[in-house]
């Protein structure tokens, strides 16, 4: 599975893609669709279901090696039922991590063989849990490899390191971004709004928009950006000039603390 997961992952999106959205933890990419004006979101070969997986057992706050499978697939689910919301490629070992789920959920619910031996039952989940620890162990390399190239860049900006001891800052990954516009979807599905015909925002408009709040401001939390859209639609079109501000490093993103609110600041 593994071998699968690398093959499908690494392919490119296509060939005259824009260049990948620098966020910590992912590579997604923001493509063109050729039949329409819309942008499309395609995930980079870092934003794999092992990725995925590990980001729902912290956010959970769970055991990785006592998983509890039902919980994590069926919040595995939701946010690939989000991804296809967005018009993101869903590449196919997303699909197949979700079955391998499914067939655990129903293997954890089955009742035990009364007869068979304790040491002869292995865990279902042992695979899994075998995947998710090898993958962590490349992704905490890779990212020991970028902090040391961080590092490197950054040696002769003395005054911006002190600044940031005095004010640390947690990186922010694609999916956290994607939890924060899940909150705020869900709500807008909880309002009952009376439909009034209205002029639709552009993409070129809103990111006009996401720009001028940043800039007179000098950091804007993201949740009070996307509280301003008036419909699902609009919605979607400050998610994704989030994305492409970030893509044209216009923007950066972090958080205060993890799982606190993301905060964009101009990229000076």
């Amino acid at each position: 599975m593994d071998e699968s997961t690398e093959e499908t992952a690494t392919q490119p999106a296509t060939e005259d893609a824009p260049g990948p959205i620098n966020v910590t933890g992912s590579a997604p990419e923001i493509v063109s669709d050729d039949t329409t004006d819309d942008l499309k979101i395609v995930m980079g070969e870092f934003d794999g279901p092992l990725d995925l997986l590990l980001h729902l057992i912290r956010q959970e706050q769970v055991n990785i090696y006592d998983i509890p499978v039902a919980r994590i697939a069926d919040e595995y689910l939701r946010y690939l039922q989000l991804m296809q919301e967005l018009d993101i490629a869903v590449a196919g070992d997303f699909l197949v991590m979700a079955a391998t789920l499914i067939e655990l959920k129903t293997k954890m619910l089955l009742p035990r063989d009364p007869f068979a031996a304790a040491e002869e039952e292995e865990d279902p989940r042992k695979d899994l849990v075998d995947q998710l620890l090898e993958y962590q162990k490349y992704k905490a390399a890779a990212q020991m490899l970028w902090s040391k190239a961080t590092v490197e860049r950054a040696v002769f900006k003395r005054a911006e390191l002190e600044t940031d001891k005095n004010n640390p800052e947690v990186a922010v990954g694609l999916f956290d971004l994607l939890k924060v516009f899940q909150e705020i979807l869900a709500r807008h599905k909880e309002e009952v709004l009376m439909e009034i015909e209205r002029e639709e925002v552009s993409m070129a408009e809103m990111l006009e928009r996401l720009r001028n709040m940043v800039l007179s401001a000098g950091e804007l939390n993201l949740r009070v950006f996307f509280e301003r859209a008036r419909s699902r639609r609009e919605l979607v079109v400050a998610f994704l000039s989030i994305l492409e501000l970030v893509r044209t490093t216009e923007i950066k993103l972090f958080q205060e603390r993890t799982f606190g609110d993301i905060v964009a600041r101009v990229v000076s």
